[in-house]
């Protein structure tokens, strides 16, 4: 195909009841748009259907390419296969269950002409948590990006939301260099592409608390930290350059 304006990267791990929210998304928005947008799917191992929902979109997506990998590695390793294996102008990795808007994918691509990264972002004036999470989560959450602020990416309020859009040339760039394969993934990309000197805009969008998330506050806070310290002593070797 030649190249398309958008392409969506969605990492998909027991996504069968959820991963219709974005594809929906998806699916309305190409109605309402007048350029391309490609759509990979990475299954990463997943032991569910997810691929059954997946595959039933064909017809309202027109450019859906599905990665169905039999291993489980981690959404930090499937975003980068997909990332890598993208033809768009720009390229977007959004989270299944659409906590994020898709929608609001127009705020990111409207910065695209100053800066090379956009990150969806709750933290900044403007953004916001439509559900409010379990007080034990926003703690938790604040805390942890307070530490990896610190330790990795100062100066960004919210690493961690999964709706990040790049410009080709510094996915290409960036991805390729990246080592992380779990969630703490995020994190990496940001810190590498401060590395490269590419721009990064936060963009306010509201999102939605996703109440049957899988991730661990305290135990994935704890690897989350671990895999900080790891990115920063890297950057500081010069691993990613």
């Amino acid at each position: 195909m030649d190249s398309p304006y958008l392409s969506v990267v969605i990492p998909a791990y027991n996504e069968e009841k959820r991963i219709h929210k974005i594809l929906e998304k998806i699916a309305s928005y190409q109605q309402t748009h007048p350029f391309e947008v490609e759509v990979i799917v990475v299954l990463d191992g997943t032991p569910d259907q997810t691929i059954a929902v997946v595959e039933s979109y064909r017809s309202r997506i027109e450019h859906l390419q599905i990665i169905d990998r039999p291993e489980n590695r981690g959404k930090g390793y499937s975003v980068r296969e997909g990332m890598l294996a993208a033809h768009g102008q720009f390229r977007l990795f959004a989270d299944a269950d659409d906590s994020t808007g898709f929608e609001q994918v127009d705020a990111l691509l409207a910065t695209m002409t100053t800066h090379a990264i956009a990150v969806a972002s709750r933290y900044v004036p403007g953004g916001r948590q439509e559900q409010p999470q379990s007080m034990v989560r926003i703690f938790g959450s604040r805390v942890l990006n307070m530490v990896i602020r610190v330790l990795v990416v100062p100066g960004i309020h919210d690493t961690q939301c999964g709706f990040k859009l790049f410009r080709a040339d510094a996915a290409e760039a960036i991805f390729s260099r990246a080592t992380v394969d779990d969630w703490s993934f995020d994190f990496e990309v940001l810190a590498i592409a401060r590395l490269l000197g590419f721009s990064v805009v936060e963009v306010p969008v509201v999102w939605n608390d996703d109440p049957h998330s899988t991730l661990s506050p305290v135990k994935d806070g704890i690897a989350m930290i671990r895999a900080a310290l790891r990115v920063r002593r890297n950057v500081r070797q010069g691993v990613y350059t």
